[in-house]
């Protein structure tokens, strides 16, 4: 038997999305199991032992538009998979698998055009992203009874690009990660530039990690500073040994703090404009959620936004860095 495994949303989502391999493995045992993500998600998934492969669905360039459309379906087609597990509920999912002719074709309640599919299941809104995605295999198994650790492998040190090999410290350290794609879900600068200072001032190295997106916020935050900088030298792969073996992870609500999850790494999860109501906080490891709780605004969305609704920005600014401290003072007990 072969089986498809689908979500192609952010990095994140790709993370809280891993249980499931481990579900549809207990289910279906002897089965190969294969995964589509977003192109720059499959170095997440590609070192797990369960899976068989991964596709790339490149759906803002190379599969964008009804001719990249046809051109996926085509391959998805052509591999002859049995059954397909949508976690993805867009549309443009649906009808890619509507065209690829798996016979088999299970997608939640709530995606659209779900009439596409073959059998529907109800997704547990109310529960930990972790639980909703695994509410794709109820009825096949009794959902207590899966296993609900992320499941990420870290490259040994020696997969690292070079840069970051000879970067990384030998001794203990502490991850900084400031970035996200969402402006209302970036903490300001000054207080993660505050907090570097404190733990540098207390004898911790300091290793600031992020995309190329985060080059110079990063080198506003460690200018001047004895920090090392990773930001747009390192790769997602890379990102995964970096916060496996890190004494803290302080990030915002982003891809970072479901790695350090995953990885069991205590986190300080900064939340601004979104909430851990929403069903992303940090799952299973020991980790301290800091964020401003008495604004009626907030959570203005579900994955952040752009620009603040009300033009204050309150949830970022009215953010103390000595919460954020304090959390990891905790933390390094």
């Amino acid at each position: 038997m072969k089986i498809l495994l689908v979500q192609t949303s952010f990095l994140g989502d790709t993370i809280l999305s891993t249980p499931v391999i481990s579900g549809i493995h207990q289910v279906y045992p002897d089965a190969s199991i294969w995964m589509m993500t977003l192109p720059n998600s499959t170095s997440l998934i590609e070192r797990d032992p369960l899976l068989s492969g991964t596709i790339p669905f490149d759906k803002r360039k190379k599969h964008s538009g009804i001719r990249g459309l046809l051109h996926i379906s085509r391959q998805i087609k052509y591999m002859e998979f049995d059954i397909v597990y949508s976690l993805h509920r867009s549309s443009r999912t649906a009808i890619l698998l509507y065209l690829s002719e798996i016979p088999f074709r299970i997608g939640f309640n709530d995606a659209k055009l779900n009439r596409l599919y073959t059998e529907i299941r109800f997704r547990h809104t109310k529960e930990h992203e972790v639980i909703r995605n695994l509410s794709i295999l109820s009825g096949e198994i009794s959902i207590q009874s899966l296993k609900t650790d992320l499941r990420l492998f870290a490259p040994e040190i020696s997969e690292l690009s070079k840069e970051v090999r000879q970067l990384l410290p030998s001794g203990d350290y502490v991850v900084i990660v400031p970035g996200s794609i969402w402006n209302t879900k970036r903490w300001q600068w000054e207080g993660y530039r505050e907090a570097a200072c404190y733990l540098i001032s207390h004898g911790y190295n300091v290793v600031i990690d992020g995309a190329p997106s985060d080059a110079e916020l990063a080198l506003k935050i460690g200018k001047n500073l004895n920090v090392i900088n990773l930001a747009a030298k390192s790769n997602i792969s890379d990102a995964m040994y970096i916060i496996k073996n890190a004494r803290l992870v302080i990030c915002n609500d982003s891809m970072a703090l479901h790695m350090a999850s995953a990885f069991k790494t205590p986190c300080v999860a900064i939340f601004c404009a979104t909430s851990p109501r929403n069903g992303f906080y940090p799952w299973k490891n020991n980790a301290i959620i800091v964020e401003k709780n008495d604004l009626a605004c907030r959570p203005c969305g579900r994955h952040g936004g752009r620009k603040c609704p009300t033009g204050t920005y309150a949830c970022i600014k009215e953010l103390k860095p000595d919460k954020v401290i304090q959390a990891a003072e905790k933390l390094l007990l």
